[in-house]
């Protein structure tokens, strides 16, 4: 998305659109690892087969990952679609209600059980970024030039 938005040839080359198109794809896949499981909450890795993802042997965990909100948030500074913000939102809910504890945040030990064991301690990235990113997100005065 980033580089449809910087091409040289401009927004609207065949260039820039087959990547805008590829970014937003790549989103709704980021999406989905997210929406399929019991949690909401997206596993570590994936398996892609011919046609579906299932999450790789040993990687249904969940470590408060910053990248597919910081997508969410770059494609809806972007475009303006609020599909962005209405996928966020259910990360968020699925966060506080799985990741959350009394101090702080952490990860849970498997996407796919609601009453998954959340973990003693919270990835440094998880404020930095993926809460950062979640708050700009809903921002409707982030006023920032990607």
């Amino acid at each position: 998305a980033l580089g449809a938005y910087s091409d040289p040839l401009g927004l609207h080359s065949k260039r820039a659109q087959r990547d805008l198109k590829a970014g937003k794809a790549l989103a709704y896949t980021c999406y989905q690892m997210y929406a399929r499981t019991t949690s909401g909450l997206a596993p570590e890795a994936v398996q892609f087969g011919k046609n579906d993802f299932q999450p790789r042997d040993n990687a249904d965990y969940y470590l408060l990952r910053p990248e597919t909100v910081e997508s969410f948030f770059i494609l809806h500074h972007l475009t303006g679609d609020p599909i962005y913000r209405e996928w966020g939102w259910e990360i968020f809910q699925a966060v506080e209600e799985h990741c959350r504890t009394e101090a702080a945040y952490g990860g849970v030990q498997s996407v796919d059980s609601k009453d998954a064991e959340v973990e003693d301690r919270m990835e440094s990235f998880f404020l930095a970024e993926t809460l950062k990113y979640l708050y700009l997100l809903f921002d409707p005065g982030a006023d920032m030039d990607i």
